[in-house]
């Protein structure tokens, strides 16, 4: 078997591919044709969040048995043509929970405590004591859009805060035991309710835009957006005018709808903080997702 690495992955990964008898094959940056011809003899590919795995490469690669995305989401995999071409597709849905669980509450801190701004200033020669006043987040009600592997880890980490948990998530048909203390809610229940409102669902035909001017109107007068899932899942427009007229107080981004975002006119307002899709670059997030779809690399085809 001959398995094809687009991205960097844990060394970890790599061993356990060869250790299972894999030639594997390392080569990064290859998008569209030279792809699909760099996976001629190839029955696996494994990938990160850059390599797009289009239609064209998938039918080009008459060898490909599986796709794995060392992640969550799937959004780089034109998963559908795989499934019509009878290629298995795999992530790693566990291994990013903790690191983007500590970056949503890290964002949520960082931007009532004025933490970038403050720092730079400081770097600066500036001493900006009285400036960057800030608000503590226990006692406040934070609402989570989607309940999953994710969410409840948010959820968890932000009761040790002190922060009330609401939660909205109609795939959950019986609410997870142990999170009794989780209030749920509909999504339209949630949006009036909240001081923070985060988001942890997949970028879906159904979550597109998802939090767009309606529901931007709807939510509660200072509320604080946290988006740590998918930029797609925003309506970024709205977005900026939402917070350029007051309606929002702020947002926490990790993600954006087109990433790289460029000179974006998000990153231009002072309530605004933002990251470059950081939500599962941890070396141990890493590990984990590179070794967990190894494994189900190694299994998919030992039993095909």
């Amino acid at each position: 078997m001959k398995a094809f690495v687009a991205e960097k992955l844990a060394p970890a990964a790599i061993e356990r591919l060869r250790a299972a008898g894999f030639e594997v094959v390392e080569r990064a940056g290859l998008q569209g044709a030279p792809l699909a011809a760099a996976l001629d003899g190839c029955q696996a590919l494994l990938v990160r969040g850059a390599t797009k795995v289009t239609a064209e490469v998938l039918r080009a690669a008459s060898h490909l048995k599986v796709v794995a995305r060392a992640g969550t989401g799937l959004d780089n995999v034109d998963v559908k043509t795989a499934r019509e071409l009878g290629i298995t597709v795999l992530n790693a849905p566990a291994a990013n929970t903790i690191s983007v669980a500590e970056l949503t509450l890290g964002l949520m801190l960082a931007f009532e405590r004025h933490v970038a701004a403050a720092a730079s200033d400081l770097r600066a020669g500036k001493w900006e004591k009285g400036k960057y006043a800030g608000r503590e987040i226990a006692g406040k009600r934070l609402g989570l859009v989607g309940f999953g592997n994710i969410g409840r880890a948010v959820a968890g980490r932000a009761r040790a805060f002190d922060m009330d948990v609401w939660a909205s998530d109609p795939l959950v048909a019986d609410w997870p035991a142990g999170f009794e203390w989780v209030r749920r809610v509909t999504f339209e229940e949630l949006l009036p309710q909240v001081d923070y409102l985060s988001l942890h669902v997949p970028l879906t035909a159904d979550t597109r835009g998802l939090i767009a001017g309606p529901a931007l109107a709807r939510m509660k007068p200072g509320a604080v957006l946290v988006n740590c899932a998918r930029g797609g899942i925003v309506d970024e427009t709205a977005l900026l005018a939402a917070l350029e007229n007051g309606t929002l107080r702020g947002v926490a981004l990790d993600v954006f709808a087109q990433e790289p975002p460029g000179a974006h006119p998000l990153l231009a307002l002072p309530n605004v903080i933002a990251t470059p899709h950081l939500g599962a670059s941890t070396l141990e997030a890493q590990d984990r997702a590179g070794v967990e779809v190894a494994e189900r690399v190694i299994e998919a085809l030992s039993t095909s």
